[in-house]
């Protein structure tokens, strides 16, 4: 049935979310999707030259019907794509945000791990082992080298604190440089 793989890829995503463990990438899964997109749009293909160049929708319904079924089987398949893919970023992301460096394991240590610890950890060693595709480690170098750009202009302030604002009336200030006398509008 279309689309049976792409609700896989969707329902081990939603199960791994609460996890501290970036789950390994899922090659298989996602190649076996990328392929039925393409079956689909050959078949799409196939059915639209049967048809001839001067084909109109309203011809005939069975046709139409069918081009509209597997165009929007290949929609729904692509969104799920680009759903694991942004979930995956945005789980690297805050890996790069909170500190965190990746280390690449060698088989040795994976061995010694078993499966179910594989992936990249979140915890506070600091040190995540890497069993992501070559193309996120690579999105993860160029995120952290952005984010120390980024973070080198101002390199006083802490950029990955809390984004909270404070619930007290009263809040002690660090200052970085002496401004001399500062007047507010509160005195």
């Amino acid at each position: 049935m279309y689309g049976e793989l792409s609700v896989k890829l969707i329902q081990d995503s939603k199960r791994t979310e609460s996890l501290d463990v970036l789950p390994l990438y899922m090659t298989d899964l996602v190649q076996s999707i990328v392929r039925e997109i393409r079956d689909l749009q050959r078949d799409v293909k196939i059915l639209l030259e049967k048809q001839g160049p001067n084909f109109k929708a309203s011809q005939d319904r069975r046709v139409s019907c069918a081009i509209f079924i597997l165009q929007l089987c290949m929609r729904r398949n692509k969104r799920c794509l680009l759903a694991y893919h942004r979930l995956r970023a945005q789980r690297i992301e805050s890996l790069a945000w909170s500190g965190h460096e990746t280390n690449l394991i060698e088989e040795e240590d994976e061995a010694n791990y078993g499966d179910e610890n594989s992936g990249a950890i979140f915890n506070d060693n600091k040190s995540a082992s890497s069993g992501w595709h070559p193309d996120e480690e690579d999105y993860y170098r160029g995120f952290v080298d952005n984010l120390a750009e980024l973070k080198g202009e101002w390199t006083d302030i802490d950029l990955t604190g809390s984004m909270e604002p404070p619930r007290d009336l009263f809040v002690d200030v660090r200052v970085l440089k002496d401004a001399g006398e500062i007047q507010t509008e509160y005195g």
